[in-house]
């Protein structure tokens, strides 16, 4: 029996993104392997429920520190050669460039990688980010070319990183709708249309999701409507892009934000709010906006790559332009103004959850593009 090994960084993302993904190999017929960071022992219950395999990698997804990343290496070779796998699928950074180093000069194996987005380096001009994108680039150029077949998520990463030379005019490609949705999981759950409105934004808590924009449009708002309110849920983080702790605490003492801390079912919040809003400065494709928009909820988010594919401007929600807090403030106004536009444009995103994003359609997709029966 054929084995697929899949090579990702965080095991409670796996499941949630890929365990569709993972479930229909299996059910192809295929022996699947998935190798991520050491994680609790719930999280890798869940994953070997799903009928898979698991190898923990010393995986440090921020920073790039040599010792670490010649662990990370050195692991992925031994464990392909443990394995032998006729096929490695890698998404995110680190594992799509180690994973095709790793694989080097090892008995043949067809090598896919899919670009979930381009992330912090290639979100901002600072210097330190333009250091990190020169890096990345090199590394990208020598990891991307040994692969049969790279999916991308939006159609802009791919033209940027054509643009950069690192995907050359030979290589094959092909664009997904995202990593889909399962829309039985996130079932369809109309808005309430009475009361005052609840705003939620899901992100980890870092600038490039446009976490600041949305604390300054809530103190716009507030100032006007003040019973609304902007519920936060997603984990801390620890970078140059994290929130600071200081400005997380004022925006919930001047009353701005609840902050809900993380969540391993994010189904109860999308339930109870009326819009969702997602101010990021570049995805590949969000996964908390289809989750929204399968739940039927409207959605205002960036016209940045990877967010402007998912809304359908006046159809299901709005696109704002990316750090423009006023904007997105009046976009938000647009939904207190008039509230009918919660049942309309909620019952748009549902629709085009089915036409366009379900797990089933994409993940069909990918196994099609892979050659695999």
């Amino acid at each position: 029996m054929a084995k697929i090994l899949i090579v990702g960084s965080i095991a409670g993302s796996m499941v949630s993104f890929r365990g569709d993904l993972i479930k229909a190999w299996l059910k192809s017929g295929y022996q699947v392997t998935a190798l991520t960071r050491p994680a609790k022992a719930g999280r890798l219950e869940k994953i070997e429920t799903l009928g898979a395999k698991h190898y923990p990698i010393p995986l440090y997804r921020d920073g790039m520190n040599p010792v670490q990343d010649i662990k990370l290496l050195v692991s992925l070779r031994r464990i392909i050669c443990t394995e032998k796998p006729r096929y490695i699928f890698t998404y995110t950074v680190k594992p799509i460039i180690y994973g095709a180093f790793a694989a080097r000069r090892l008995p043949p194996v067809k090598l896919f990688a899919m670009i979930t987005g381009l992330g912090y380096a290639f979100s901002g001009g600072s210097f330190k980010q333009r250091l990190v994108q020169g890096i990345l680039r090199l590394m990208y150029r020598q990891a991307l070319k040994r692969y049969s077949l790279i999916f991308f998520q939006n159609r802009d990463d791919l033209e940027l990183l054509k643009q950069l030379k690192i995907i050359g005019p030979g290589q094959a490609v092909k664009v997904v709708n995202g990593s889909g949705v399962n829309l039985e999981h996130y079932y369809y759950s109309p808005a309430v249309l009475t009361g005052d409105l609840t705003f939620l934004l899901i992100a980890r808590l870092i600038k490039s999701k446009g976490i600041r924009e949305y604390a300054a449009a809530a103190r716009l708002i507030k100032a006007k409507y003040p019973e609304s309110r902007f519920v936060l849920v997603g984990r801390k983080h620890e970078g140059p892009d994290a929130i600071d702790q200081a400005d997380l605490e004022s925006w919930q003492q001047e009353g701005l934000i609840e902050y809900a801390g993380g969540s391993n079912d994010v189904r109860p919040y999308l339930q109870a709010c009326s819009v969702y809003v997602l101010p990021s400065y570049r995805e590949g494709t969000p996964r908390s906006v289809l989750e929204a928009m399968a739940m039927g909820r409207p959605v205002i988010t960036t016209d940045a790559p990877g967010c402007r594919e998912t809304v359908q401007a006046g159809e299901n929600g709005f696109l704002v332009p990316v750090q423009d807090s006023e904007a997105l403030a009046a976009a938000m106004e647009k939904f207190i103004k008039d509230p009918g536009l919660l049942k309309k444009m909620g019952a748009a995103s549902r629709r085009i959850a089915e036409e366009k994003y379900d797990v089933h359609k994409v993940n069909r997709e990918i196994i099609e593009a892979m050659g695999l029966k």
